[in-house]
């Protein structure tokens, strides 16, 4: 039978205790508001146990006081009081407990619920035993008035001001079941004491405690943890109204991801596809949205390494019961477990958007038109998802409808039996791309090529390179074997002529012309061709890494002039360069640069103007 406390008993700390306690004030929490967190899930601990011990335990002291947690402050007094209806304390648990630095009760619990095979015990948060003395970083002095669960249990007032010793008394013998405590703030910290602040950490922190929590009078969790609900009994309105209250969002989501997962981690998570990209307007770049949770407490805001960075536009909850912490709940503690945390989250997203693509064409469309930017991204910084993102590529081909997007699967599920790669032209805009002279060698063999009109769209596809076993190539590529093409009209200009011209033409353009200039067979309305001699730096990649440059100065492009032995400009300056090699030498120059500025490689076309002046003066000569 346990002696009743009749007068206040002394007691010291264990041995280094005081040591301990500085490490845990000073050196463990590096943000003193996580005290409040602690103390919160402390007293969410304690309910969920008597919660346990209800189902199992024949009597329990006053049975029918509501499960909730409240809070008052008194910014004058600078006092902070949390009560609970949870567990209580006895006099040896107060000195188990509240005595011993990192000894854990809940841990203990834990093990004797298992036991007893009482059910599900994952909202029990504590570990490690050391939040409660998180306080002594804001606190002077902690009373910490208790009464245990059991029948006819004393009232028992635990009191010390952290420096090595605390007291047991006898309390109040109007003490309820549970637990009240008193936090007397030190000065410095007594802004923990005003309403605002104590909301503020309570609404970052605690939003989703599994109880009623109330500060001064007011409700703070509101919503509850909706991740660990099923989903067949959500309805859509609850969704929404959980975006915008957890995410302070406003708009409408495009879609939501929610999925339970035991294996290889017991994950729950809640993600959201917002339905604008502040990236677009210039607003910035965008920071995950994606909170970390154990067990409904937050851990993290801003989780680090949660998701690979493209992933930045998601916007929810990702709740974790397998995660490790750190002594503080601060970090977390095992990278490893981290990334693959990341890895299962992260497939699940990908897999989700190919689900969508296929579900809902029209949704997947709004998403690629705000975020396809970042799933482009993901293709050349995200090494280990870059051909799990491959399929989620949309663009425009030649077999489409303008404003119609294909997929590169659409591209391969129609390929021609003897099509060897995936092609596709950049350019400004639809247009321009199909009034130039590369697309025309794919019309005439009926092969379909992708339109892409970003500059990151060829450095995306080289990172890329292939898809489904097929190379993915730029359509004004030198030396693509396109296969035999049909028979074009009109008679070609003779070998020895053509092989004599294109001599002519290297020379006469000399070292800023071509690397090259010879006939080919892919042209057919046009005179004349640049192709990049550089698979790998295409016009678009030229582009961004002329713009890495520190100086102005141009990167000379590396093409080969291809010319149409058909085309009657091609014959006809044959002829003039015999008659008026001066003339001709200003329309070949012409040629050279109507042929660059076709390919995006033409830097300076200003140069074309004095030029075209003067072939206008030889006109009227």
């Amino acid at each position: 039978m346990t002696t009743k406390t009749t007068t206040p008993e002394t007691h010291a700390f264990q041995a280094d205790v005081r040591r301990i306690l500085d490490i845990v004030v000073h050196s463990i929490y590096k943000d003193r508001e996580i005290f409040l967190r602690e103390l919160v899930s402390n007293a969410s601990d304690a309910l969920e146990k008597l919660r346990h011990l209800k189902l199992t335990e024949p009597a329990v002291n006053n049975p029918d006081a509501e499960l909730a947690i409240t809070i008052e402050t008194n910014k004058d007094a600078g006092t902070i009081v949390i009560r609970d209806s949870g567990l209580g304390m006895t006099h040896e648990e107060l000195v188990n407990n509240l005595g011993t630095v990192a000894h854990s009760g809940t841990k203990a619990f834990l093990e004797a619920m298992k036991q007893k095979g009482s059910g599900d015990t994952d909202n029990l948060i504590g570990r490690f035993g050391v939040g409660f003395f998180s306080v002594f970083m804001v606190a002077k002095k902690v009373e910490f008035h208790t009464r245990s669960w059991r029948p006819g249990a004393e009232s028992l007032v635990w009191t010390s001001d952290g420096q090595g010793a605390y007291t047991i008394e006898p309390g109040d013998a109007s003490q309820e079941r549970g637990t009240r405590l008193v936090i007397h703030l030190l000065d410095e910290h007594k802004e923990f004491a005003e309403k605002e602040r104590v909301r503020e950490i309570l609404e970052k922190h605690s939003k989703y405690v599994p109880f009623p929590l109330t500060a001064d009078g007011d409700r703070v969790n509101t919503q509850g943890a909706l991740w660990l609900r099923s989903k067949s009994e959500i309805k859509d309105e609850e969704y929404n109204d959980f975006y915008k209250f957890h995410c302070h969002a406003w708009d409408e989501p495009i879609d939501r991801l929610h999925f339970a997962a035991d294996a290889p981690l017991a994950i729950n998570a809640l993600l959201y596809f917002p339905s604008h990209n502040p990236e677009k307007l210039g607003f910035g770049r965008l920071e995950l949205g994606v909170s970390l949770h154990c067990r409904k407490i937050l851990i993290e805001a801003d989780p680090k390494g949660l998701f690979p960075d493209w992933a930045r536009f998601l916007k929810g909850v990702v709740d974790s019961a397998d995660l490790p912490l750190s002594i503080s709940r601060e970090t977390l503690q095992d990278s490893a477990l981290v990334q693959k945390l990341n890895r299962v989250v992260t497939k699940r997203v990908i897999k989700h958007l190919e689900e969508l693509a296929k579900r809902d064409a029209d949704k997947f469309k709004k998403f690629w038109g705000e975020f396809g930017i970042l799933i482009k991204e993901g293709v050349v910084t995200d090494q280990a998802n870059r051909d799990a993102l491959a399929p989620l590529l949309r663009f425009e081909s030649s077999a489409s409808e303008p404003g119609t997007l294909i997929s590169l699967d659409d591209y391969v599920g129609r390929m021609r039996d003897n099509q060897k790669a995936i092609y596709f032209l950049a350019g400004a805009d639809r247009a321009s791309i199909e009034s130039g002279p590369y697309l025309e060698a794919f019309k005439a063999r009926g092969l379909e090529v992708l339109f892409v009109y970003e500059g990151a769209d060829e450095f995306v596809f080289s990172h890329l390179g292939k898809f489904k076993d097929k190379e993915i190539l730029s359509g004004d590529r030198e030396g693509l074997d396109l296969g035999d093409a049909p028979t074009a009209d009109g008679e070609p200009l003779a070998k020895d002529r053509l092989d004599a011209l294109c001599a002519w033409i290297k020379e006469s353009l000399g070292a800023s012309g071509p690397k090259s200039v010879g006939a080919g067979d892919r042209l057919v309305g046009s005179p004349a061709a640049a192709l990049n001699a550089d698979k790998f730096a295409t016009p678009g990649m030229r582009r961004m890494l002329q713009a890495m440059r520190k100086d102005d100065s141009p990167l000379a492009p590396e093409v080969r002039l291809e010319l149409n032995p058909r085309h009657p400009l091609v014959k006809q300056l044959d002829a003039l360069r015999e008659r008026d090699a001066d003339r001709a030498k200003l329309v070949a120059e012409q040629l050279y640069d109507n042929a660059l500025l076709a390919a995006g490689l033409l830097d300076n076309p200003r140069l074309m103007v004095s030029r075209l002046n003067k072939l206008l003066e030889s006109l009227s000569k």
